[in-house]
C-alpha cells in the first residue's frame, strides 16, 4: 500500500489547514484511516481516526477544532484543522489499516505515509 499525503505547510496561529491522503495498491478493503503527528522530541500521537463506517475519534487536544473525513470510493482521508496553535506544529502522518492481496492470500496490516510538515507560527 502506498500512501501519498499532501497539504502541509506554514500557517499562522488561528488559521486552518487541510491535509489529504490517498491510498493505492492491491487493497481489498480499508478498515480505519487516521492521522498521527510527531513533534520534535515527542512520541508519535494519534490526532484523529475514522472507521469504515464513518465513526470518528479525536485526540482531546484537537476536539472541536478538527474534522476527519474519508472517501471510501477513492481510498482517501482528509483532516481539517481550524484554530491552529503553535503546539500543533509537528510532522503529520497518514495511517491506514488495510487488507491487501498478496500472491495467494490476504494480509491485514498498518501502513504509513511519508509524513507532511505542519508549522504553526505565533
Amino acid at each position: 500500500v502506498q500512501l501519498q499525503a499532501s497539504g502541509g505547510g506554514l500557517v499562522q496561529a488561528g488559521g486552518s489547514l487541510r491535509l489529504s491522503c490517498a491510498a493505492s495498491g492491491s487493497i481489498i478493503s480499508i478498515n480505519s484511516m487516521g492521522w498521527y503527528r510527531q513533534a520534535p522530541g515527542k512520541q508519535r500521537e494519534l490526532v484523529a481516526v475514522i472507521t469504515s463506517g464513518g465513526t470518528a475519534n479525536y485526540a482531546d487536544s484537537v476536539k472541536g477544532r478538527c474534522t476527519i473525513s474519508r472517501d471510501n470510493a477513492k481510498n482517501m482521508v482528509a483532516l481539517q484543522i481550524a484554530s491552529l496553535k503553535p503546539e500543533d506544529t509537528a510532522v503529520y502522518y497518514c495511517n491506514v489499516r488495510a487488507t491487501v492481496l498478496r500472491r495467494s492470500y490476504y494480509e491485514t496490516g498498518d501502513y504509513w505515509g511519508q509524513g507532511t510538515q505542519v508549522t504553526v507560527s505565533s
